[in-house]
């Protein structure tokens, strides 16, 4: 066998060699490990467990409003929990909790869910959205449960577009309208038959037909 057949020979051996080693790593016990997991932070204590956390802000970059507080909560026990509250670390923004339905406490029943954010949901809105870390960071969150006490997690910060437009903060900022477009126009409308416009026109009229009407 030639020098040339024997190195295509020996490169093909290396080849085959190495697919095989690859093909068997990714069977392995580590095979889960090469599966896209999603980026939104989910963590469990106790009987709850939350899941697709997300802090939701204005869809403008440099608008001002409320930012969302957005999860699914779970609760496997036998026995109902209430969120009591949801507060941002290093943060002095307050969390107005609202249920799907009238007024009172977020119950999380047992063994249900309650899905916080989105049209017909519960909702949890950071009144002063600036309160919130820069999109794109991650805001450290304290949920508090009447059973389970605090569980903590980092939020993803995301603006309200694209997939998180219906979940993103309800109250956005309105439109600026110019102040001076209504008042100006009513001032100088009704002067103008006070001016001394008028006044003028009448008499230099009157003076003209006078004069015109007299014999030359």
């Amino acid at each position: 066998m030639s020098r040339s057949l024997r190195h295509g020979a020996l490169a093909a051996t290396a080849i085959a060699f190495s697919i095989t080693a690859l093909t068997a790593c990714g069977a392995g016990n580590n095979a889960q490990t090469l599966e896209v997991r999603p980026d939104n932070a989910s963590t469990r204590s106790g009987d709850i467990k939350i899941q697709n956390a997300n802090v939701i802000t204005q869809p403008e970059r440099d608008a001002e409003g409320p930012a969302v507080v957005t999860a699914t909560l779970f609760n496997n026990g036998n026995k109902p929990e209430t969120l009591d509250s949801i507060t941002l670390k290093g943060g002095s923004g307050t969390v107005q909790l609202h249920p799907a339905e009238g007024s009172g406490p977020v119950v999380v029943p047992a063994g249900g869910r309650v899905i916080l954010g989105g049209q017909g949901n519960a909702s949890a809105v950071i009144e002063n959205g600036g309160e919130a870390t820069e999109n794109g960071n991650v805001q450290p969150l304290v949920f508090k449960f009447s059973r389970t006490g605090d569980i903590s997690l980092g939020a993803s910060v995301v603006p309200a577009t694209h997939y998180f437009k219906d979940f993103g903060p309800s109250a956005l900022p309105e439109p600026s309208t110019s102040p001076d477009a209504s008042p100006s126009g009513s001032p100088s409308g009704s002067a103008s038959p006070d001016s001394s416009e008028s006044p003028s026109g009448e008499a230099t009229a009157s003076s003209s037909a006078s004069e015109s009407g007299q014999p030359g």
